[in-house]
This record gives C-alpha cells, structure tokens and sequence, in this order.
C-alpha cells in the first residue's frame, strides 16, 4: 500500500514538472520594471528556455546557452527596446511597461529537466490625486456641508473616506475608465480630520479635506450674489438717467442749432461705468452702460453686469 502511494507521488511530481500547472500572479505599475524568474542558478549545455506571450503563445524569446534571441516586433511591436534576457538564468526582464503587457507568460525549459511556468501580470495604470469639491445641491442642512472626492479616466480603483484613522465609506469600480465620486456630509464646525484615499492593489493616493476652506455656507453665498446683482441694478439705473438727460439735452441743441450738419447715424453717446463689489463671501461684479443715439427720436441702451461668470443684462 505504501509503495503504491509512493509511486503516485513520484508521478505527480514528475508531471508538475513537466507541464507546470501552477499560475503566479504578478502585479507591477505602470512604467515600472517586473522580472519574471525561471528560478535556474545557470543554464545548461543542452538547455532551451522560451518565452510566450498570449493566448496564442506567441514567441518572444528563446535562450541557448551560446544564444539568445528576442522576437520584440511581434503583437505590433510593443515589446520593442522594452525586453531583457539575463544570459545566466533565462530570467525575462519587462521594461517601462505598460497596461498592453498585462497577460499570460509561458516559460518552458527543454533539456536535462522539463520544466514550465505561467505568470499572469498584470499592469495597473497610475492614480491620479483626487480632488476634493462642494456640492451645495446635496445639503440637507444649512449647519451641514457635502463634499465630494473625485477622480477621472480611472480603472480597477477604489475610492473611499477616512476619519482620522476610521473608515467610513468607499466605491470601487473595475474594467471602465469613468469618473467616480463619492460623497461625504460633514457640520460646518467639524474639527476632526478627513481624508480621501484612491487605491488600487500596489498603490494610493490621499487628500485631506479642509473644510474651512471646501465648506463655505451654500446659502449665503447664494444671497451674497442676488445682494450683488441688486446693487448692480440699482447703480445701472443711475447711469440710464444720467444718460437720457444727456440725450434731452442733444436734443435740444439740435432742434436749436445746426440740424442739418448731423446725419442720422453721426451721434453716439459712449457711458461706459464700472462698479465694483467684492469682499470675503462677495462675487466680483462689473457693471456696463453703452447708449446709442441712432437718431433724434430712437435711442438705444445697453446694460450689462458681470459677476464672478454671471451675466446680468438689461435692454
């Protein structure tokens, strides 16, 4: 009975190293380096060591102890100048490599012992920082700020908020490049410490949140602003004054003077104006009044505000 197991054993041993069933997983960054290892101390005389790529298997070097040759142009090239052999052990050494050299590798080894290997890599692209942004439309309270953690063009990442050292949330996302955010609500007068942290297997990224400078009260900004506009109406209904009274008064001249010296269209009242609004919470506003006096009885006035991207006009 102990001899039959022995054998089975012995066979068992004997086919593992023949065909080599056992996958290794390998992880690498982006424009990193990874050396896939044949686990050889030196190469033999009568030794022969390829390496595949692919599903199809597809050669990409071949090692002799008096010879090695690199296939780098196959599969468009993209293993080119990227390639390295070491002339002791066989090892295949990957450059810069990149998300296209993510796959299977094959190694087999013909000779004194019959040996192969299967390495899957696979390559993550590197992590962006992510970038923290208020979202005024989400607030249930107005003593509650939400913020969100982004990240763009991402793959097989995870997203996810920290306080001080407890976790709270997270969202992950696979095979698309997309954007992914993730939500946090925090009270205005919060003192603890936040951080958001993008992830994959082999590397992270973090970002703290300030929230004194990420959270200011939605609400008054939003009131600060129809406060500037108003104001901006208000001094922009001086200048419309100011101008007609200037036009009355063009007309007067012209109706007592020399009428006939001006055309039509020779008239033109420029008022350009500015205000200026701005303080800590205040959007920046400027304001604009152009009057055109296209004739004696049609006149023209435009009134225009700017604040902070807003456009306030008036016709």
């Amino acid at each position: 009975m102990f001899l039959i197991f022995g054998f089975l054993c012995l066979c068992f041993c004997c086919l593992r190293g023949v065909f080599g069933d056992e996958v290794k997983s390998v992880s690498v960054m982006e424009g990193h380096s990874v050396t896939l290892h044949t686990h050889l101390t030196h190469i033999h005389t009568d030794d022969l060591i390829l390496w595949k790529f692919g599903p199809q298997g597809t050669v990409i070097a071949k090692i002799t102890i008096n010879k090695t040759s690199i296939n780098a142009d196959v599969h468009d090239g993209m293993f080119r100048d990227r390639l390295q052999v070491d002339d002791q052990t066989g090892s295949l050494t990957i450059t810069d490599i990149t998300t296209q050299h993510s796959g299977l590798y094959h190694m087999t080894i013909s000779g004194q012992q019959k040996t192969s290997y299967t390495f899957s890599v696979t390559v993550y692209a590197r992590l962006p920082v992510p970038v923290i942004i208020r979202d005024c439309s989400s607030s249930s309270s107005v003593s509650k700020c939400v913020v969100l953690c982004s990240v763009m063009n991402v793959s097989h990442v995870s997203v996810s908020w920290y306080k001080g050292k407890s976790f709270l949330s997270s969202i992950s996302v696979s095979d698309l490049n997309i954007r992914l955010s993730l939500p946090l609500e925090v009270e205005y007068q919060d003192n603890n410490t936040y951080r958001c942290v993008i992830n994959n297997p082999i590397s992270n990224h973090t970002q703290h949140l300030h929230i004194t400078e990420i959270c200011h009260t939605c609400s008054e900004a939003s009131l600060t602003l129809n406060y500037a506009v108003v104001i901006c109406c208000v001094v922009g209904s001086v200048m419309i004054v100011t101008a007609l009274l200037i036009i009355c008064i063009c007309r007067k001249h012209a109706t007592t003077g020399n009428s006939s010296s001006q055309n039509e269209n020779d008239l033109i009242v420029y008022l350009p104006a500015a205000h200026y609004l701005h303080n800590k919470t205040s959007p920046v506003c400027h304001c604009h009044t152009y009057i055109y006096l296209q004739s004696l009885v049609h006149v023209h006035v435009d009134f225009v505000c700017f604040c902070d991207g807003c456009v306030y006009s008036k016709y």
